[in-house]
């Protein structure tokens, strides 16, 4: 029999029809992500009721009943009539010079924004995937800028730059000097750690695993206290170490110990098969690591090694228990001023350090996840 014979066969095409509501669109994306069992329902309920109980009041006191403008803390108390002050911008926007450069000479304020300036470059030419010429970029960021960093912040007369003592440096630049130091060390000093744990050579096996679970079985601040008071007894006499080189030190061995065993995992997680292909085609260790090896195990890290960055960056406000003058020391500072003697002071700058912090996390997070994605997309390939 002939197909065209047959009456069950279409010849015209369907007409296309939306899904059904239940297996695309929001309900069912609630439905499968919320709702999809009663523990998940109990858990979202739950959740929503906290956000209930959290949010209105916080942004009530953050935003609605927020003070913006004022000299001094008359500005963020209570009126005669018991009118309900939320955060206290007054203070950080009086408060924001000394909060970004510490006690830095106002006259030479413009060498720190610069700075700000030579880093955002550097950070942006780095991170940005599709940047031309990455090779200068690299050679602007691990060379041409930190001797430039060296010269504008310290001062040196054959410029005409007024030398400025560590001493008074302080806020966001201490704070960003601390990470971006700690990161930039830390990264290829915990490179060199996890290789020394997996040599062959027993005493670099062994410095480099004494090293590690040394400095990872000690919190951070007792790293910090000891490079502070314990480092310039091993220095010969008439030999001082600079007060913030001390934290800086202290904070770039830290993090090393913990990106070499985040390294560690990624080098066992390259296959076998990469190590002797590289060897069969006569390459030696350091080539085979710099060229096959490393990439693929950094690669397969990178969650963890913007963590460790993450952690890194948070933990710098600890610096301010040895005296120095981060972000959050000089909020400290600051809101016992009784120019500004308010109920709300403390809060508002302490919520402005979290605001900060968390600015700066989410972005490193969110450029972790871009490179993920991009990385992955070139492996399917």
């Amino acid at each position: 029999m002939a197909v065209s014979s047959l009456s069950y066969v279409r010849t015209a095409q369907a007409e296309s029809l939306p899904p059904p509501s239940l297996v695309r669109g929001p309900l069912a994306w609630l439905r499968q992500n919320l709702f999809s069992s009663p523990a998940n329902t109990v858990l979202t309920l739950v959740v929503l009721f906290l956000l209930f109980v959290i949010l209105p009041p916080t942004i009530r006191f953050l935003l609605i009943d927020a003070v913006w403008s004022g000299a001094d803390r008359a500005a963020c108390r209570e009126d005669m009539a018991g009118r309900p002050v939320g955060a206290c911008w007054a203070f950080v926007a009086d408060r924001i010079s000394y909060f970004t450069y510490g006690s830095y000479p106002a006259e030479s304020r413009w060498r720190v924004d610069t700075w700000f300036a030579m880093l955002a470059l550097g950070v942006v030419w780095m991170l940005w995937l599709r940047a031309p010429r990455r090779d200068i970029g690299a050679a602007y960021f691990f060379i041409v800028f930190p001797i430039a960093s060296f010269i504008l912040l310290t001062g040196w007369s054959a410029v005409g730059l007024e030398p400025v003592s560590t001493a008074f440096w302080g806020g966001i630049l201490v704070t960003l000097l601390v990470s971006v130091i700690g990161i930039v060390a830390s990264l290829p000093f915990g490179i060199l750690l996890a290789l020394g744990r997996r040599s062959k050579l027993p005493l670099v096996k062994l410095a480099s695993v004494v090293f590690i679970e040394v400095i990872r079985g000690v919190p951070l601040i007792t790293v910090l206290i000891m490079a502070n008071t314990m480092l310039p007894l091993f220095l010969p006499a008439g030999v001082s170490v600079d007060r913030l080189l001390r934290p800086l030190i202290g904070v770039a061995l830290f993090a090393s110990a913990y990106m070499a065993e985040v390294v560690r995992g990624g080098l066992q997680a390259v296959p076998k098969g990469q190590y002797e292909g590289a060897m069969s085609l006569g390459l030696g260790y350091w080539r085979m690591m710099f060229f096959i090896v490393l990439p693929q195990a950094l690669r397969i890290v990178i969650p963890g090694i913007v963590n460790t960055f993450i952690g890194l960056f948070k933990d710098t406000s600890l610096v301010y228990v040895i005296g120095v003058f981060d972000l959050m020391k000089t909020i400290e500072s600051a809101r016992i001023d009784p120019q500004w003697a308010a109920p709300t002071v403390s809060n508002t700058g302490y919520a402005f350090a979290a605001l900060f912090y968390f600015v700066c996390c989410f972005g490193m997070s969110r450029y972790s996840l871009m490179v993920e994605r991009k990385l992955a997309a070139g492996q399917r390939r």
